[in-house]
């Protein structure tokens, strides 16, 4: 972030008001972190990390299916529902315009590894088709996305499980959550590849992260209500119990 116009680069790309960092009446309408952003070592870092992970789901994805070849139909749904609420453009009253991740429900039912390989999946085809984040920075984006904050909700599903809470708020819990966890790694991503020239790496984490929470909290909180409903419909025709897959 060295000068006024990558700041503006970097907020437009990240969905970012320009008004809050910038002063002027500009809107942001993107969505994952753009084809070609990211410094060429930094995706290439991101790319490293994500590749075990995505192994580690194929992997998995093939004893599942192997395990029981009718689960199919659930990883389907799982994958759609991911495709059809990731590429959901919503505006947001900042000016920006975000969107949810919908990672919830694959992570309720079949664990976060596969979640890596749904996304992967899912943000191929965006970048390829929609245009929305990029090739170069799918290892990024699937790192945010389809592995730390699938991760962290299935932490919180576990953790609400094993505490006695109610289903339905445990569902809530963890798609609310792994959506928010989503947008904070990406403000890391963001922060650590353009430091403010003032605040430094840390400053410019902060203000991407206040940002994001102005436009991202209240679509948590949808996507964790609409997974609810989801989820519910499930057990109510015997596909899934209170510990996931049957």
């Amino acid at each position: 972030m060295k000068t006024r116009d990558q700041v503006r680069y970097l907020a437009v790309s990240a969905g970012v008001p320009t008004l809050v960092l910038l002063a002027v009446p500009d809107e942001a309408w993107a969505m994952h972190i753009m084809e070609g952003f990211l410094p060429p070592l930094h995706a290439l870092v991101w790319w490293l990390l994500f590749l075990p992970c995505l192994w580690f789901g194929l992997v998995r994805l093939r004893q599942i299916v192997s395990q029981d070849s009718n689960q199919k139909v659930l990883l389907a749904l799982c994958g759609a529902f991911i495709f059809v609420l990731s590429a959901l453009k919503i505006p947001s009253v900042t000016g920006s315009c975000s969107h949810p991740t919908g990672v919830g429900l694959a992570v309720i039912l079949f664990g976060p590894g596969v979640v890596a390989v749904l996304g992967a999946i899912v943000l191929l085809f965006q970048a390829l088709l929609l245009a929305h984040g990029g090739l170069t920075t799918l290892g990024a984006n699937g790192m945010s996305m389809a592995v730390i904050g699938p991760l962290v909700g299935y932490l919180v599903w576990k953790l609400a499980i094993n505490a006695g809470l109610r289903r339905d708020v445990a569902v809530f819990l963890c798609a609310a959550l792994a959506d928010l966890m989503t947008y904070f790694v990406t403000s890391v991503q963001l922060g650590v590849a353009f430091p403010d020239p003032h605040s430094g790496m840390t400053g410019s984490i902060v203000k991407f992260m206040g940002i994001f929470c102005l436009t991202q909290v209240p679509i948590a909180i949808a996507e964790g209500l609409l997974t609810v409903l989801i989820y519910d419909q499930l057990g109510k025709r015997n596909l899934v119990n209170a510990q996931g897959v049957r």
